[in-house]
């Protein structure tokens, strides 16, 4: 038989079977099935109709199973049970769960808060696989699907509906020179900032059109590299007086380590949001609700901490 056929059928008819068999009542089983004593008769009629067997026999007000309801119901239990499986609210446990996941990701965010989320996601789920690509603004929608990422974050560079969205908190930029620089002990103006070399690290193209659109109307700032990594930008400062333009997190992280100063920027600069961006068709999944309430709340707890310890709120 066909699946069309099967489509072609009506199902609750086993089901009213296997009610009527644990019953052994034509009332009980209505009642059961919140069906008139009259309404379950002709449910047993169509049953009948439908196995080409009187299913049936009366023994005063009992009913009694013929050897093919037997049989039905025996063959029926495995699928039924399957059935209750696939309709029951998802459980999810973390512990077993060997699912893998793919996250759409900016370099600020694999560098400066992600990692800090790692540990208690492996810790309560060993056994799980996380992939993590570019993200690409101008592709998130395909990202989300035909490219199979469950989920992305970022900065919004625009609506995102129909895509699903939660907010992790509020990111700046900051600027870091050496400590031989000629600006490390001295405030940094806009003057000073336009007239030295630039290294803009792990700013993605909507956050450097921010810093563009701040500085409109003025020179453009002299780039000498652009990179993901800071590392880059380091192994230059011997060599060149740069100001280097990273997120305020990276800054906060990394500033002590390699015996850089940080310092605000020059011109005025709105901290914007970062979120957690998904799209509809895991909104229900209890593996990717997990995740993303670890990440939202492990990653939110960091930034919050992060910009209150920074000053720019």
């Amino acid at each position: 038989m066909e699946l069309e056929d099967i489509y072609r059928r009506d199902l609750n008819l086993l089901i009213a079977l296997c009610v009527l068999l644990e019953e052994g009542s034509v009332s009980k089983a209505a009642i059961r099935l919140s069906l008139s004593q009259s309404a379950m008769s002709r449910v047993l009629g169509r049953l009948r109709s439908l196995t080409g067997d009187p299913l049936f026999t009366r023994h005063g007000q009992q009913l009694i199973p013929t050897q093919r309801a037997l049989e039905l119901n025996a063959q029926l239990t495995a699928p039924l049970d399957t059935l209750r499986h696939v309709l029951s609210p998802e459980e999810f446990d973390p512990a077993k769960c060997e699912q893998s996941f793919k996250i759409a990701t900016t370099d600020y965010a694999m560098q400066t808060i992600l990692p800090f989320a790692l540990p208690r996601i492996y810790e309560e789920a060993p056994g799980l696989s996380l992939e993590f690509a570019p993200l690409q603004h101008d592709q998130l929608m395909r990202q989300l699907t035909s490219e199979g990422c469950d989920m992305a974050i970022c900065r919004p560079t625009g609506p995102v509906d129909p895509l699903q969205s939660d907010r992790l908190g509020l990111v700046s930029v900051f600027c870091m020179v050496s400590k031989h620089h000629p600006l490390a002990d001295k405030a940094l103006t806009l003057e000073d900032y336009l007239a030295y070399p630039h290294a803009v690290i792990a700013i993605s193209d909507g956050v450097k059109a921010l810093i563009d659109e701040a500085l409109r109307g003025h020179p453009e700032p002299k780039l000498a590299l652009r990179a993901y990594h800071l590392e880059a930008a380091v192994a230059m400062l011997d060599s060149l007086p740069l100001i280097i333009t990273v997120p305020a997190d990276l800054a906060y992280l990394v500033g002590e380590k390699y015996d850089l100063v940080i310092k605000p920027l020059p011109f005025e600069f709105k901290p914007f949001d970062y979120s957690l961006i998904w799209h509809p068709r895991t909104e229900h999944s209890a593996a990717q609700v997990w995740l993303r309430n670890l990440i939202k709340e492990e990653c939110s707890r960091l930034i919050d901490t992060r910009i209150k310890d920074m000053g720019f709120v």
